[in-house]
C-alpha cells in the first residue's frame, strides 16, 4: 500500500479517537476494472482477529465464497452492497475480496477504509470523504451516526464499571481481605463481586482491573509470560532457579527484578534485539550467557490481549484498629497500547521483568511469573492519552 497522506492520517486519528477499529485497502486500476482486490496481509489479520473471516480455513472455488452485507458511505447517503470473500482455484487460491458498487466511490490508488460493525461491513473512501467534517458537523449524516454508535457501545461497559467503582468508593474504607501486597486488588474485586482472575483474560467484560496503593510508587503489573522454551537454552523455570536461586528459610527461591539497563545482584540482564524480534535474558556467567528468550510478537499479543482496555485504580491505605483498609479514590482508563513503545520501554529500563520462582520443602517448583512490570511514569508512554476519573 502507498504511503498515507497527512490528511488521510488525520482522518484515521479522528476515527481511532472514537474507538473505531479499521483495515485499509488500496484498489488498483486493474482491480477496479475486474472487480477484484487482493486481501492483503493486514486485511486478512483484521478479519481473523475480529472473528469475521479466516482465509486459512476457506476452501478454493466459487462454491466456497463467503458473502457479507456491506454499506458503502458517501457524503450523505449509503449504497447497499455486499462483500465477496473467496479464494479462486487459480493462482494457488490467493485470498480475494470485493465490494460491489465500490467503483461508484473509489478511484485507482485511493485508500478505502473497512469497518465491521453490527454483523456487516461499513466501507468508505478515506481519500475522498471529508471524514472530520462529517463527524463534527451538526448536520446528521450516516457516517456520523455510525461512528457515534460504535463509540457509544465501546464506552458502555467502561461507564458501567465506573459506576460500580463509584458505588464501592461510597462505602468508605473497606477492610483488607488479607495481609499481602495483592490485597488491594483482591479486596476490590471481592467488593465488585468479580471472581478472582487467574486466567490470562481481562477481569470485567473485556476490561482489565489493576489496583494499587496510592502511597506507593511501585511498578505496575502488565502481564505474566513464560519464555519461549523451544528457542531458549534453558527449558524450564527449574533450570533458571537451579542456576541463580538462593536459600531462604525452608524455600529455595529466585525473587528478583531484571532490567535492560543494569545487571542485578544475580548477574542477570535483559537485551532487546530488534533485528530478530526478541527479548533475551543474559547471565554474566560466560558458561551460561543468553539462556531464555521471548519473541516480541508473543509479548505484543499478550499486551494487547491483557490491556486492550484497562482501569488502573488507586486506593488510599488506611489502618483502622490495626487492620489495613482501602479507600478507592481514582481511576485512570487506558486503551490500545502501542506495541512499538513496549520495545523502547524495555530497552530504557522502564518496563522490567520479575522472576518469582521457588522450590518448596516438598521439592515442587512454583513459578508466579515471569512478570513484566512498568514504572508508573511509563503508562502515558505505552498508551495513548488516557481518561482520569475521581471516585470520591
Amino acid at each position: 500500500m502507498r504511503l498515507l497522506t497527512e490528511s488521510e492520517q488525520n482522518k484515521i486519528k479522528a476515527l481511532t479517537k472514537n474507538q473505531v477499529s479499521l483495515a485499509l485497502i488500496e484498489p488498483t486500476s486493474t482491480g477496479l476494472k475486474k472487480s477484484i482486490m487482493d486481501a492483503t496481509g493486514s486485511v486478512r489479520s483484521f478479519l481473523k482477529e475480529n472473528n469475521i473471516h479466516d482465509y486459512d480455513l476457506q476452501q478454493q472455488g466459487p462454491e466456497n465464497k463467503v458473502v457479507i452485507k456491506t454499506d458503502i458511505y458517501s457524503d450523505f447517503s449509503i449504497i447497499s452492497s455486499y462483500a465477496s470473500l473467496y479464494r479462486p482455484i487459480t493462482k494457488k487460491g490467493d485470498p480475494r475480496i470485493w465490494f460491489s458498487g465500490l467503483t461508484k466511490v473509489a478511484l485507482p490508488n485511493d485508500i478505502v477504509a473497512i469497518v465491521f460493525y453490527n454483523s456487516k461491513f461499513h466501507v468508505f473512501n478515506l481519500t475522498q470523504l471529508d471524514v472530520e467534517r462529517l463527524l463534527y458537523t451538526s448536520i446528521h449524516n450516516p457516517l456520523k451516526e455510525l461512528i457515534s454508535e460504535i463509540n457509544s457501545n465501546a464506552n458502555r461497559v467502561a461507564f458501567e464499571l465506573l459506576e460500580m467503582l463509584r458505588q464501592v468508593a461510597r462505602l468508605g474504607p473497606i477492610p483488607s481481605m488479607l495481609e499481602a501486597d495483592t490485597s488491594v486488588g483482591r479486596t476490590l474485586e471481592n467488593a465488585l463481586g468479580i471472581s478472582i482472575n487467574s486466567s490470562k483474560q481481562p477481569d470485567y467484560k473485556g476490561i482489565e482491573l489493576k489496583s494499587f496503593r496510592g502511597s506507593r510508587k511501585n511498578r505496575k503489573n502488565l502481564f505474566a509470560q513464560v519464555p519461549d522454551w523451544q528457542l531458549s537454552k534453558f527449558k524450564s523455570s527449574a533450570e533458571i532457579l537451579d542456576s541463580f536461586g538462593y536459600k531462604r528459610k525452608d524455600d529455595y527461591k529466585l525473587y528478583c527484578t531484571v532490567s535492560a539497563i543494569a545487571r542485578n545482584s544475580q548477574g542477570l540482564s535483559l537485551r532487546l534485539d530488534s533485528d530478530i524480534k526478541q527479548i533475551i535474558e543474559n547471565s554474566d556467567n560466560p558458561e551460561i550467557g543468553d539462556f531464555v528468550v521471548w519473541t516480541l510478537d508473543k509479548l505484543h499479543n499478550r499486551l494487547h490481549e491483557k490491556h486492550k482496555e484497562t482501569f488502573w485504580v488507586e486506593a488510599e491505605s488506611i489502618v483502622i484498629d490495626g487492620r489495613e483498609h482501602f479507600q478507592y479514590k481514582f481511576v485512570e482508563h487506558t486503551k490500545k497500547p502501542i506495541s512499538s513503545q513496549f520495545d523502547i520501554l524495555v530497552d530504557q529500563g522502564i518496563i522490567t521483568l520479575d522472576h518469582l520462582i521457588k522450590r518448596n520443602s516438598a521439592g515442587k517448583v512454583v513459578e508466579k511469573g515471569p512478570l513484566f512490570k512498568i514504572n508508573p511514569k511509563g503508562l502515558n508512554l505505552l498508551f495513548p492519552p488516557s481518561e482520569k476519573y475521581i471516585l470520591v
